[in-house]
C-alpha cells in the first residue's frame, strides 16, 4: 500500500500533470484501495491544510513584492546601491548582489526579486558591457538571498508546518544572508581581476558619502524603532506618529534616493523583534507600507495598477495555497500510514550522528530541490523530518535554514528551477546558455549550506539573542 501511494504519485508526476494535482490523486487513490477512510478526507484534509492563521502571511508578503515592483521601488534601490558600491571593479556584479540583499528584505520570494530587480540589473549590466552570461550567472545566485533574508515566504511556510516560531526563523536568516552575499561579492571580485572588468561610476566622495549617510540614518531609525514599539508605557503618537514624521522630514531634508523604501525591512524585523506584532501581522505591515509609498510618497501607483496587481496577488496567492492544501493531505496520509515512522527508523539505523544525518538530508533535499517546487517539497518534507530531527536533538529553526537554502539551490538547478525559466525569458538566451551561465554561481550558495549545516550557531546566535 505504501509503495501504491509512493509508486502513484512518482507516475502521475512524470506523466507531466502538475506536482499539486499529482499529489491529490496519488492520496485519492491510496484511500480508494485501502477503503479504510471516506474519500471526502481528502477535500476536508486539504481545507484544514490552508486553516491557518500563519498563512495569512503568503498573501500579504505577495502583495507587499508586487507593489514594491510596480512603485518602482527597485528602481530606487537599484540607484541606492550603484552609488554604494558601484565604483569598486566589477561594479554591476557587486550592485547586483547589493541590491538583492535589500530588495530580499522586502519580497520574501527569489521570483519576485529575479523578475524584479534582476531584469533592471541584467539590462544594466548588459549595457556597461558585461557578457550577458555573467549578469545572468549573478542575477540568479543572488535571487536566492529573497527567501534567505526575512521576511521569507518558504519559512512562513516550513514555520506552519514545524509549528517552529516564524520570528526566529526570520531573525537566523540575517548571517547566513550576508554570508552569501560576501561571497557572491568575493567571486565577483575574482571575475572582475581575471577578466579586467573596471569600475562602472567614478568613485565620488560627495555621492558616497551621501550613500553612507542614509545607511546611517537607517541604521539609527531601526535602533530608535526597536527601543520605542519595545516600551509599551509610551503613547500611540510618540511610538508611532514621531517615527514616522521624523522619517518624513529626513527623507525630504537629506533627499535620500531609497530612505523610506530600505525602513521595510527595518518596519518588519522591528516590529517582529519588539513583540508588535507577529510575522503574520508583519506582512500586513508591508503591504500597508508598499501602499503608503506607492500612492502617498512617491505617487508612482495609480488604481488601475493596483486593479493589475491584486489580481497578480490573487493568482499567485492561489497557486501556492494550492500546492499547500494539495501537500497537506498527501504528508497526512504519508503520517497517518507510518511511512515517516519507517524512514525515521531506516535513517536512524544507518547512523545516530547528527553530522551524517545533515550530510543525507544536504545530499537528498539538492536532489529534491532539482525536480520538486518549494513549498511543495516543504509541506510534504518537514513532517518526514521532524521525528528525526527530535531525535537526534537538532534545533528545528536550524534545520528550517538548512532545509530552505537547499532548496533555493533548486531553484538554480534543471530540469524545474524557476529562476533559470524567468532569467532564459529576460536574458533571451537559450536554456542550456543559462544553465551554463548559473553553474559557477552555485559556488558561493554551497560553501554557505556547509557552513550552516556544521556551524550552527551561525543561525542560531541572532534568534538567540532577540527572542531570550
Amino acid at each position: 500500500m505504501n509503495s501504491l501511494l509512493l509508486g502513484g504519485f512518482l507516475a502521475v508526476m512524470a506523466s507531466g500533470i502538475p506536482i499539486a494535482i499529482a499529489m491529490c490523486i496519488a492520496s485519492l487513490l491510496y484511500i480508494l484501495a485501502t477503503g479504510l477512510i471516506p474519500p471526502l478526507t481528502v477535500i476536508h484534509r486539504m481545507v484544514g491544510g490552508v486553516d491557518s492563521f500563519p498563512l495569512l502571511a503568503v498573501p500579504f508578503f505577495i502583495l507587499a513584492g508586487n507593489l514594491m515592483n510596480s512603485a518602482g521601488i527597485t528602481n530606487r534601490i537599484y540607484d541606492f546601491a550603484l552609488a554604494l558600491v558601484g565604483w569598486l571593479k566589477g561594479g554591476l556584479g557587486h550592485v547586483n548582489v547589493v541590491g538583492s540583499v535589500i530588495f530580499a528584505g522586502m519580497s520574501g520570494t527569489a521570483i519576485a526579486d529575479a523578475g524584479g530587480i534582476g531584469t533592471i540589473e541584467i539590462k544594466a549590466m548588459r549595457d556597461h558591457g558585461y557578457p550577458t552570461e555573467f549578469a545572468v550567472g549573478i542575477t540568479a545566485a543572488s535571487a536566492t538571498l529573497g527567501p534567505i533574508i526575512p521576511p521569507s515566504l518558504p519559512m512562513v511556510i516550513y514555520g506552519v508546518q514545524a509549528n517552529t516560531s516564524i520570528g526566529k526563523l526570520f531573525a537566523g536568516g540575517f548571517i547566513p544572508g550576508a554570508l552569501m552575499a560576501l561571497f557572491m561579492m568575493a567571486l565577483v571580485s575574482y571575475y572582475a581581476h581575471v577578466r579586467k572588468y573596471g569600475a562602472d561610476v567614478a568613485f565620488s566622495w560627495p555621492r558616497m558619502g551621501h550613500a553612507f549617510v542614509e545607511l546611517a540614518a537607517i541604521v539609527a531609525v531601526s535602533l530608535a524603532l526597536y527601543f520605542l514599539w519595545s516600551d509599551e508605557t509610551l503613547g500611540g503618537f510618540v511610538r508611532f506618529g514621531i517615527p514616522l514624521i521624523v522619517v518624513m522630514v529626513a527623507d525630504k531634508l537629506f533627499k535620500f534616493d531609497a530612505f523610506m523604501a530600505l525602513l521595510t525591512p527595518i518596519i518588519l524585523i522591528g516590529g517582529m523583534a519588539s513583540g508588535l506584532f507577529t510575522p503574520t501581522e508583519a506582512a500586513v505591515a508591508a503591504a500597508a507600507w508598499a501602499l503608503f509609498l506607492g500612492f502617498v510618497w512617491y505617487r508612482t501607483l495609480n488604481w488601475r495598477m493596483l486593479i493589475k496587481i491584486s489580481m497578480d496577488t490573487i493568482e499567485t496567492t492561489a497557486a501556492v495555497l494550492f500546492i499547500v492544501a494539495s501537500a497537506s493531505i498527501f504528508a497526512w496520509v504519508l503520517t497517518t500510514t507510518q511511512v515517516t515512522d519507517a524512514i525515521a527508523a531506516w535513517v536512524l539505523s544507518i547512523s545516530d550522528s547528527p553530522y551524517v544525518f545533515l550530510l543525507l538530508a544536504n545530499v537528498f533535499l539538492l536532489f529534491v530541490g532539482c525536480f520538486m517546487e518549494t513549498i511543495a517539497a516543504i509541506t510534504i518534507l518537514v513532517p518526514v523530518f521532524m521525528p528525526i530531527i527530535a531525535k537526534l536533538g537538532i534545533d528545528p529553526v536550524h534545520f528550517g535554514l538548512v532545509m530552505v537554502l537547499n532548496l533555493m539551490i533548486g531553484l538554480m538547478t534543471p530540469p524545474v528551477g524557476m529562476v533559470l525559466f524567468i532569467l532564459q525569458k529576460v536574458s533571451a538566451l537559450t536554456f542550456e546558455q543559462t544553465v551554463k551561465a548559473v553553474v559557477p554561481w552555485l559556488w558561493p550558495l554551497l560553501v554557505t549550506l556547509a557552513i550552516i549545516t556544521y556551524v550552527p550557531q551561525v543561525v542560531l546566535w541572532l534568534p538567540g539573542i532577540l527572542y531570550k
